[in-house]
């Protein structure tokens, strides 16, 4: 017997990573209090026979960065890591 499924032939990707309300208030709690507004980076990193590592940091945005933005609060990717952080969902 014959299956009639079709088989996907491309992975869906959701390119950039979902930041939600949440995530952008928080941001917006920690940028209250500081001199200048930073950016919330993230990154992914080659962690050998662990896996990948993600760095999660404050910084300003960089050439060739995605900048993820609401709110006046901006969430950045380098354009490296961008594809390792398909269908992610930063909360």
């Amino acid at each position: 017997m014959l299956n009639d499924r079709k088989k996907p032939t491309t992975m869906d990707l959701n390119i950039p990573p979902r930041v939600t309300p949440r995530a952008f208030e928080r941001l917006a709690e920690i940028n209250a209090n500081a001199e200048a507004p930073t950016a919330l980076r993230i990154a992914v990193e080659g962690g050998g026979c662990s896996g990948f590592q993600y760095n999660i940091d404050l910084d300003q945005p960089a050439e060739g960065d995605t900048i993820l933005e609401a709110n006046g609060q901006k969430v950045v990717v380098d354009e490296v890591s961008l594809p390792f952080l398909a269908n992610a969902v930063i909360d």
